[in-house]
């Protein structure tokens, strides 16, 4: 078997392979013999059909099914033998082949990239320092209570805080738009319910006021018939309400599902949530730190096949909901390089994949649901789900290993708990 590469540019790879012609037509004729005991045909008994009779008959079909057969099991056999690894299946491009001639057909695909050396860490981070404290939690019980509260007419102003019950409608350069007004609408102010302004401007208002007020919708705002235009609302207050907080009692813990233990039960268990949720937000942050060190200082050509694929894999994922197809090649783009790199970091230093992690993080994961025990099963009879927590787990391994083994510059930096909260939702956001 002979075969030829060339290099089309970057990744890209054309591979001919030629089959000799002895090998197909031994492998065509001891097809056809293995044919004479079963072939049946008028005038012949079973078994006694001759083998130039059987050629005549099945002789073209044969040849096309052995040649089908050859072009799979030499492909394997080049790509193996020249080492080399397709991204994904080639495309086959077969040549017109003549009888007694030798079997020839060029592949075309396009190969993982290498990396050639050592992975450079010549970045530094910041490493974020912080402890739950008891205004923390003292804070996320306020939360709690206030998603419990209740509403109280009152006959004042409106301020931060309070609940206005509003009828408004909209319009922009005079037009109505999609949308555009509404009767009786509960708006707590500060919510963040409304878009950027509305709110602030009903701060003041007291029952029976109307108001004219403007904002400018964002311009990444979801309809584009409105999206970085200024609009303004006609708006009617109904009433004014301030937020009446249940007492942290037995019977607050209860409404959150915790009947034994009471108060300091329900204590305990926020304070270890937001615990958990902070041993995140920290790994996060280090994560994206360290990935965006190691593409600054590891630039990668990926194959174009596997950002295509990557795209149609974000494309059903929430957080890249309304991003545009250039963004998302982008972000595609990116996620395939830092694949490749993680990967060869993992390989150059034997960083292998901890069973016990993934086992931590699927039943971390579990932990949320009512049954969490039957989450970990499912998890484990999930090839895919399971798949993508070993991907994250292995991940978190290799910038373990880099923070701690790498010799990159590793400063730490005092934050509190809600500044690390509200770092991280306006990186989401």
């Amino acid at each position: 078997m002979e075969v030829s590469i060339e290099n089309t540019g970057g990744l890209g790879r054309r591979m001919t392979i030629q089959v000799p012609a002895e090998r197909l037509d031994g492998e065509v004729k001891s097809r056809l013999q293995s044919m004479l005991g079963s072939v049946r045909l008028d005038g012949f008994r079973p078994g006694k059909v001759p083998l130039k009779v059987v050629e005549q008959k099945f002789g073209k079909q044969v040849q096309l099914e052995v040649m089908e057969q050859l072009v799979n099991s030499t492909l394997q056999e080049a790509l193996t033998r020249e080492g080399i690894r397709p991204v994904a299946a080639p495309n086959i491009e077969p040549k017109a082949h003549e009888p007694g001639e030798p079997l020839e057909y060029t592949a075309i695909f396009e190969v993982y990239p290498e990396i050639e050396g050592d992975i450079q860490y010549g970045f530094s981070i910041k490493r974020p320092v912080v402890e739950v404290g008891q205004d923390d939690i003292d804070g996320m019980l306020d939360n709690l209570r206030r998603q419990r509260a209740t509403w109280n007419t009152v006959q004042r102003a409106a301020g931060q805080g309070d609940q206005v019950t509003i009828s408004f409608e909209g319009t922009v350069d005079g037009a109505a738009f999609q949308g555009n007004k509404a009767e009786d609408v509960p708006l707590v102010l500060g919510s963040g319910s409304m878009i950027p302004g509305f709110e602030e401007q009903l701060e003041g208002v007291s029952a029976g006021d109307e108001k004219t007020i403007d904002v400018t919708f964002p311009a990444d705002y979801p309809s584009s018939e409105v999206a970085g235009k200024v609009a303004r609302f006609n708006v009617r207050v109904a009433s004014v309400a301030e937020a009446v907080l249940p007492e942290l009692n037995d019977e607050f813990a209860a409404a959150f599902g915790v009947t034994d233990g009471g108060i300091d039960a329900l204590t305990k268990e926020v304070t270890g949530n937001m615990q958990r949720e902070l041993k995140g937000l920290i790994s996060s942050r280090l994560k994206s730190q360290v990935f965006e060190g190691l593409l600054e200082k590891n630039p990668v050509e990926v194959p174009q096949s596997l950002v295509e694929s990557e795209v149609m894999e974000m494309q059903g994922m929430q957080q890249y909901q309304g991003k545009s197809p250039a963004e998302l090649t982008a972000d595609a783009g990116k996620r395939v390089k830092l694949g490749v790199i993680v990967s060869e970091v993992a390989r150059q230093n034997q960083v292998q994949l901890d069973a016990e992690k993934v086992r931590e993080m699927v039943e971390l994961i579990a932990a949320s649901y009512e049954r969490p025990e039957e989450v970990v099963q499912w998890y484990y009879g999930n090839q895919d789900k399971l798949a993508a927590v070993q991907s994250s787990v292995i991940e978190q391994q290799v910038v373990e290993w880099i923070v701690e083994h790498s010799g990159i510059a590793v400063t730490d930096e005092k934050m509190t708990f809600t500044e690390i909260v509200e770092e991280a939702k306006k990186s989401q956001g």
